[in-house]
């Protein structure tokens, strides 16, 4: 498996180092980029000057720009979504249900729709994944006191985040699932730890939501992550 994650990433480094030479921008689609990390994701890629289509129910608040493409629609409606993806070098998926902790389907519902589309169009690009540290196996590792706020607070949502990562990563797409710590809503930094195995201890604490949008581009655009589950923190 790492030996072809290997030759995956070198064959995409390839190409992607093709277009930038060739004067081509690449494309990147952000599924869920009206709120939070998906619209700081967005604002990333824009800075650094990538074309990019978004998928979200809600208009985007952000200037017109010819690099922004976007669509309103669901990302749990195959046409929209087969839209949104066509001509993508890279997807994104940083879908949210707000400040809402009630029961969900959302994320399990999207993933089956896309490993659905994956199948049909054969696609071999990069989907970088956003779920949450206490998704998974990962809750195990959060302290105390996030266990209890996951446990009565969280369960439902995380619940479901945990069925998208099996669905995704039990398909034969090409994935990466990013599980950052608590958000917040401070300026990028371009500092931040990247676990990829579960250790006790490992102390997953906060990042800020623009760090991790930085993070999902620069994973777009080289995916050096592939097939692996990776734990963010600003610290």
């Amino acid at each position: 498996m790492v030996f072809f994650a290997n030759v995956v990433y070198f064959g995409y480094y390839v190409s992607t180092f093709a277009e930038i030479y060739f004067n081509k921008k690449m494309n990147i689609t952000i599924i869920g980029a009206s709120a939070g990390v998906g619209l700081e994701t967005v604002k990333r890629a824009l800075v650094r000057n990538r074309n990019v289509t978004t998928l979200s129910r809600s208009e985007i608040s952000l200037q017109s720009s010819p690099n922004l493409t976007t669509i309103n629609g669901s990302a749990t409606n195959k046409d929209n979504l087969k839209k949104a993806i066509e001509k993508a070098n890279a997807v994104i998926v940083a879908l949210g249900t707000g400040k809402s902790m009630k029961s969900t389907t959302l994320y399990s519902d999207f993933a089956k729709l896309l490993t659905e589309v994956q199948i049909e169009t054969n696609s071999q690009i990069p989907f970088i994944i956003l779920t949450g540290f206490g998704a998974g196996e990962s809750g195990q590792y959060n302290g105390f006191i996030m266990k209890l706020f996951f446990r009565f607070l969280l369960k439902d949502v995380y619940a479901d985040k945990t069925k998208m990562e099996e669905i995704i990563t039990n398909s034969k797409m090409k994935w990466e699932i990013l599980r950052p710590g608590l958000l917040k809503d401070k300026p990028l930094t371009e500092k931040y730890r990247t676990e990829t195995k579960l250790y006790q201890g490992i102390n997953i604490g906060s990042i800020n939501r623009s760090d991790v949008a930085d993070f999902l581009v620069k994973q777009a655009e080289n995916p050096s992550e592939l097939f692996k589950y990776v734990s963010l923190s600003n610290k």
